[in-house]
């Protein structure tokens, strides 16, 4: 009789583990896609401009009028922006962009690294300049961060993170109760100081999708997206024999993954005017 009520207690958890999740999806107007969305994007812009300003203020920006690769960080930046406002408005959708207050910056880090928060909120690291080595591959780069943020993958990943360690409290509630744990949630699903081998933000699944769009976003911008296979190829032999850098730890690069953008470049380039 007991393993029978432990496992209608387990069945009666499963159930109600699953209504919770299917009443918390939203569908991402960018895909028709239904995914988990326990945070508002209203919610997590607010949270990340916060967040995007103390990281900023922790760590040494470079400015444009002083150095050529953070002016070529802003052109690239504002152009894919202008590509994503340009593509939302074609498909009568720029609803969908609202609270979007685009920023980009260069930081001074060695870490091979770039990403982007809700809202547009865009850092790339000095130590990934190496592997883009010019326009259109940081146009891939900037393009692929700016698609997990526009995909909500970040917002998936701590709403999955939210239910299995806060219990699937509301934002506002985790914040006042547990600040410091909701913070860590926070900067670990947009992959901001992420440890390798610990809580990867995104999954192969996202990665693939954030780069068949960020390459549509170059292509819209003017730039090459065929320089995402040149690119990704440096970053192979950025990890070959030693540990990936944490670029690499949270945006998987292999023959798969070149083959996987191969079939997507078509379609980016039919965007390419």
């Amino acid at each position: 009789m007991k393993i029978q009520f432990q496992k209608n207690k387990w069945t009666v958890l499963t159930v109600l583990t699953l209504a919770f999740m299917l009443n918390s999806c939203s569908t991402n107007t960018l895909t028709g896609k239904s995914q988990l969305s326990l945070v508002s994007e209203t919610e997590l812009q607010s949270l990340s401009a916060g967040q995007y300003n103390d990281f900023i203020k922790a760590h040494t920006v470079i400015a444009p009028s002083k150095d050529a690769r953070a002016l070529m960080i802003q052109r690239v930046g504002k152009n894919i922006a202008a590509a994503v406002e340009k593509y939302y408005s074609d498909k009568n959708n720029k609803a969908a962009l609202s609270g979007f207050a685009w920023e980009y910056n260069l930081v001074l880090d060695s870490a091979i690294n770039a990403w982007c928060m809700p809202g547009g909120k865009i850092v790339v690291y000095t130590g990934i300049l190496p592997y883009t080595k010019n326009e259109n591959a940081l146009a891939v780069v900037i393009g692929h961060e700016v698609s997990h943020a526009l995909l909500q993958h970040g917002n998936q990943r701590m709403s999955e993170s939210m239910i299995q360690q806060l219990g699937g409290v509301a934002l506002s509630t985790a914040i006042a109760k547990k600040p410091a744990e909701t913070q860590n949630l926070f900067m670990k699903a947009y992959g901001v100081g992420t440890e390798i081998g610990v809580m990867l933000p995104f999954s192969r699944k996202q990665e693939l999708e954030a780069d068949r769009f960020g390459l549509i976003w170059a292509a819209i911008a003017g730039y090459d997206p065929n320089e995402a296979i040149a690119f990704w190829g440096r970053m192979q032999q950025a990890s070959s024999g030693q540990k990936p850098p944490e670029f690499l730890s949270t945006h998987p690069s292999d023959e798969t993954r070149i083959e996987k953008i191969k079939t997507y470049l078509p379609e980016a380039m039919s965007y390419k005017k």
